[in-house]
């Protein structure tokens, strides 16, 4: 499939290396736009891209870019995405794929009608890891999910740090890295929690710096997720069933787990990634275009509006509202 690429930031070349790395699977990069001619061309050369637009207009109007990855911030999804749609481009977007679920609802609507593939570029979900994990869920090789745990934490300083914290783009940790806890979790219990609390730490942007949320299930399961932007956290998880437990030493680039069943048997389960673990939306995107779909039956606009519902209810809950947010 030929890419554009929309944006020109870390996200965008992690993605413009992933394509490169897939030539051989037919997958290219027709172009890139940016809102500045120079960034666009820098990055053009350095992906060895054909074509570099000064605007995210002219990548939309290219008509050798079939499918378009979105990579601005968060903030900018929305309109971004129905800027792609309007022009008759598939998309990719990079998460969290809104601020909130009004605006997903109308976009996978807006892809619909016209017959266009759109899903949030959710990457983590179709990890081949997880789908064994799955597959030992549905086994009932765990027994009942009892308690999930999950971290994920890191520094961010100078530009990076305000970037990654300004509320005008819809910063903070929750929606830059907790969708990968939360993620985590709605892969695992296939539902909302029925309550939550949570601690929360704000920083001088108005947005969250750090949180603590404890989930409970309506089968009385619960789970604990941590997130933040100023501390180094070892990103692993633990799921604790009533026959066993799985860790995993790193769940977001989910290569390896550790089963462990209640007759004392310990298994270490190896899926390493092809390339960096991009790939597999990639290809979850490209099959689903050439086979006429407008949404992926793996990660569906259900799921993702259901995480995005979650994310803003803990945001709501926080009293934390986005610079310019409407809804």
């Amino acid at each position: 499939m030929q890419w554009g690429i929309l944006a020109t930031g870390n996200i965008a070349g992690k993605f413009a290396a992933t394509i490169l790395a897939m030539d051989n699977e037919g997958q290219t990069l027709a172009a890139v736009g940016s809102r500045h001619m120079e960034s666009a061309e820098v990055f053009a050369q350095k992906y060895h891209i054909a074509k570099a637009y000064g605007s995210y207009e002219e990548l939309v109007k290219d008509p050798d870019v079939e499918a378009v990855y979105v990579a601005t911030p968060n903030s900018m999804h929305y309109e971004n995405c129905k800027l792609c749609l309007t022009h008759g481009k598939h998309v990719l977007c990079e998460k969290p794929f809104t601020i909130n679920v009004q605006e997903a609802q109308e976009l996978y609507d807006m892809a619909a009608q016209k017959g266009l593939f759109l899903m949030e570029a959710l990457w983590t979900w179709f990890l081949p890891l997880y789908g064994k994990l799955r597959d030992l869920l549905k086994e009932g090789t765990l027994g009942e999910i009892r308690q999930i745990t999950c971290q994920y934490g890191f520094v961010a300083e100078g530009a990076r740090r305000e970037r990654k914290f300004n509320s005008a783009l819809g910063g903070g940790a929750l929606l830059d890295i907790g969708i990968y806890n939360l993620a985590f979790l709605y892969l695992l219990k296939q539902e909302l929690p029925k309550d939550f609390t949570s601690q929360v730490r704000m920083n001088e942007y108005g947005t969250d710096e750090y949180s603590k949320l404890l989930f409970t299930y309506s089968d009385g399961a619960t789970a604990e997720s941590v997130q933040t932007i100023g501390e180094e956290l070892e990103r692993n998880a633990t799921v604790t069933g009533t026959k066993g437990s799985v860790f995993l030493e790193d769940f977001q680039h989910a290569q390896s787990m550790t089963v462990r069943l209640e007759n004392g048997e310990e298994t270490v389960l190896d899926y390493p990634e092809e390339i960096n673990g991009f790939e597999y939306q990639i290809r979850e995107a490209s099959k689903c275009v050439h086979a006429g779909k407008t949404a992926s039956d793996c990660y569906t606009p259900k799921d993702s509006m259901t995480i995005g519902k979650l994310l803003y209810d803990i945001r709501k809950s926080w009293g934390m509202r986005f610079s310019g947010e409407i809804h």
